[in-house]
């Protein structure tokens, strides 16, 4: 797919094309994840490298309100069931002033994705509530029912150049992790920061992380990191 990006650039988001790499996927053998590549998730990654591609450039905008990785999903707070167990927000706005949006957690791979629709609300016999939600980019297949204490939270923020400063060791971060030809967001605290000069490039900074699910440490920059929303 790197390969791509160099010599079919004009085509990486025409969605016939993107579809046909999908299906050349998923008839990969060796293929053995639980949820089968979607042509959104292609279309998507592409976004992604083509969205770093211009962060690497000082003159190009870049906004901190969407993700890099995922499609924009506004919610109303009107598909969200009354409790307080929801994630809190006044008039659908974060403390922060932004518009209220969401992520959960998959229990099929255990990373986060977008939320783009709730479509139902149950409460199990120990009272604990569950929705149903719509991954950004993904179909009906692929819905699931998600503790909301556990595993719905406000949408995490992608950080800027300017913003390392806000990253410190310990921090809950959500970071941008590639393996397989998949493209998925996991938990991780950042362990320890080499704090560089900044050059036109942008932020330079290093930053050791350790995955929550796996433990695996890894070396990212900025550009792969989220921030939790402060409350």
């Amino acid at each position: 797919m790197e390969k791509l990006l160099l010599e079919k650039k004009d085509e990486l988001l025409d969605e016939s094309f993107c579809q046909q790499l999908t299906e050349k996927f998923n008839l990969a053998s060796g293929r053995c994840t639980s949820r089968a590549i979607q042509m959104k998730q292609v279309q998507e990654w592409f976004k992604n490298k083509l969205r770093i591609q211009v962060l690497d450039v000082p003159s190009s905008p870049s906004s901190s309100e969407e993700r890099t990785a995922v499609s924009e999903a506004s919610l109303s707070n009107n598909a969200l069931p009354n409790t307080s167990d929801m994630p809190k927000g006044r008039s659908g706005k974060s403390a922060e002033g932004r518009e209220l949006e969401f992520e959960a957690r998959s229990s099929r791979d255990g990373a986060w994705y977008d939320v783009a629709t709730f479509l139902a609300h149950r409460v199990l016999s120990s009272g604990e509530l569950e929705v149903k939600v719509r991954f950004q980019g993904f179909g009906a297949d692929d819905d699931e029912w998600v503790n909301v204490k556990e595993a719905v939270r406000e949408r995490s923020i992608p950080l800027e150049s300017s913003e390392c400063t806000k990253v410190a060791v310990g921090d809950l971060v959500l970071c941008f992790r590639e393996r397989n030809e998949e493209a998925t967001y996991f938990d991780a605290h950042v362990i320890e920061i080499e704090r560089k000069l900044h050059d036109i490039r942008g932020c330079r900074c290093v930053f050791l992380i350790k995955y929550d699910h796996d433990k695996i440490e890894e070396k990212v920059q900025l550009r792969r990191l989220c921030r939790r929303p402060t409350y």
